[in-house]
C-alpha cells in the first residue's frame, strides 16, 4: 500500500488522486523510465467517451523518452468528480482541474496533449494559461475558431449532428445505455474503435447516471463559447487522421490560422478518430520530437 504524505501525493506509487473545486480526481502518474528523465512533465487529456486508460499504449514510450506522464480521469469521468450542473463543465472550470493537477504534482510548466474533448481543453489551456504550457499537442480536434468556421462552409455541420442531439436532457443517456451499453459499443466500433476499448467505454454507458457528466461537456457548450481561447503562441502540433468521421479536412486545415507560434500539422493516413488507441506507434514519435523542439526553442 502507498504511504500518504499529503492529501494528494503518495510516496511509493506517485500521485494517485488530486483535488479541486471540492471534487476528487483519479490520475495515473508515470515517472520517467530512467529515474531522472528530462525534468519535464506531459499531461495527457482524454476525450469522449474515453478515460485515462486510452493513453496506455502511449505512456510507456513517453516515459522511456524521459518524461513524467500525468493522465487524469477528467471531470465527469472520475467517480468523485461528477457535478450535476452543466455549468460546472465550462472550459474554464475544466482548465482549473488540469492546473490543480499540475500544482498538486509540483509542476509549474508542462507539455499538454489532448484528444477529442481533451484537445479542446488543451487549446483552452494553451490560449488562456500560456505561462503554464511548454507546448501543445492537439489530436483530432482543431482550434475552436477553426471548428466554428468550418461549420458554415464544409461537411463539418453534418458530422457534428450528435452535438445538438446531446443537448436534450435525459434522452442521450437513455439511447446510449440501450442493451446494457451495447448500443454505444456498436457505435464506437463503427467509427473505428477496437472491441476491447469499445467494451470498456461502453460499460460506463450502461449506467445512465455515469454518462451524465461526460455528456455535460457538450451541454456546457453555450457557456464555454463565451470564453473561447485566444490565439496560440506556444509551439503547437496538430495531428488529424484522414479516416476521422467526426472532423473534416477543412476544419483541420483551417487550424493554422489561429496559431502564431511554431506550428506543425501532420495527417495520419488510414487511421480513424481514435488516435491514442489505434495509432500510438505513429503519433508517439511525433510527440517526443515536438516536445524536444519546444524545449530547445
Amino acid at each position: 500500500m502507498p504511504v500518504a504524505i499529503s492529501e494528494n501525493i503518495y510516496e511509493d506509487a506517485g500521485m494517485e488522486r488530486f483535488a479541486n473545486d471540492g471534487f476528487g480526481f483519479d490520475v495515473t502518474d508515470t515517472p520517467a523510465a530512467d529515474g531522472s528523465g528530462t525534468g519535464q512533465t506531459c499531461v495527457l487529456l482524454h476525450g469522449f467517451p474515453e478515460d485515462r486508460h486510452c493513453w496506455a499504449a502511449v505512456t510507456p514510450a513517453l516515459a522511456e523518452a524521459g518524461y513524467r506522464v500525468l493522465a487524469p480521469d477528467l471531470r465527469g469521468y472520475s467517480a468523485g468528480a461528477r457535478p450535476a450542473s452543466r455549468r460546472a463543465y465550462t472550459l474554464s472550470r475544466l482548465a482549473g482541474d488540469v492546473l490543480a493537477l499540475a500544482d498538486a504534482a509540483g509542476v509549474e510548466r508542462f507539455h499538454v496533449v489532448g484528444h477529442d474533448w481533451g484537445a479542446a481543453l488543451a487549446w483552452s489551456l494553451a490560449g488562456r494559461h500560456r505561462s503554464r504550457v511548454i507546448s501543445l499537442s492537439a489530436l483530432s480536434v482543431p482550434h475552436p475558431e477553426a471548428f466554428l468556421r468550418a461549420l458554415a462552409g464544409s461537411s463539418q455541420a453534418v458530422r457534428s449532428w450528435y452535438m445538438v442531439a446531446f443537448q436534450i436532457p435525459g434522452l442521450p443517456e437513455l439511447a446510449l445505455s440501450r442493451r446494457g451499453g451495447r448500443a454505444m459499443r456498436d457505435s464506437l466500433m463503427r467509427t473505428g474503435l477496437d472491441p476491447v476499448n469499445a467494451d470498456r467505454y461502453a460499460s460506463r454507458a450502461a449506467d445512465r447516471a455515469a454518462m451524465r457528466g461526460p455528456l455535460n461537456w457538450y451541454r456546457a457548450l453555450p457557456f464555454s463559447l463565451r470564453d473561447r481561447p485566444d490565439r496560440i503562441d506556444v509551439p503547437t502540433l496538430f495531428l488529424w487522421s484522414d479516416g476521422d468521421r467526426f472532423i473534416c479536412r477543412a476544419a483541420a486545415e483551417l487550424c493554422e490560422r489561429y496559431v502564431d507560434g511554431p506550428y506543425r500539422f501532420e495527417v495520419l493516413r488510414g487511421a480513424s478518430h481514435w488516435l491514442p488507441e489505434e495509432a500510438p506507434e505513429q503519433m508517439t514519435p511525433l510527440l517526443i520530437q515536438h516536445f524536444a523542439q519546444a524545449e530547445s526553442s
